[in-house]
């Protein structure tokens, strides 16, 4: 389960770097706090920083899950690809919103099959039981 924890601490890491991110942002295109809004650079940075919490909220119990009933190596590899996605997503939101379809995928889709994985695992251990 170590390459787990290693994934989710990465995951915490690319949080906080994205959120050094929008507060970059915030100071250069000049947006007050408390404001969100004002300044279209800056909203693609905090909607894309606002979208990566709202997957981690999926992806760390799913990562757990998957990592404990179904095999850490594989939930460790899923969970790479999570980063990697939530890394072009945020360069491509702030780019040209449109193109974030990659980057979207590919932390979506290894959410759904940590969950669904973790999920099943869950199920076939209490049955097995």
């Amino acid at each position: 389960m170590e390459l787990v924890y290693l994934v989710i601490g990465l995951a915490l890491v690319e949080f906080m770097v994205f959120a050094a991110f929008v507060g970059r942002a915030r100071v250069q295109q000049k947006v007050m706090a408390p404001a969100t809004s004002g300044n279209e650079i800056f909203e693609r940075y905090h909607r894309s920083h606002y979208n990566t919490m709202e997957q981690l909220v999926v992806f760390i119990p799913a990562i757990l899950m998957f990592g404990t009933y179904i095999s850490a190596a594989w939930a460790a590899g899923i969970g790479a690809v999570f980063l990697i996605g939530r890394i072009l997503y945020i360069r491509a939101y702030v780019q040209d919103p449109p193109k974030r379809t990659l980057g979207f995928m590919l932390s979506w889709l290894p959410n759904i099959a940590l969950l669904l994985g973790g999920i099943g695992g869950l199920i076939w251990q209490m049955t097995a039981s």
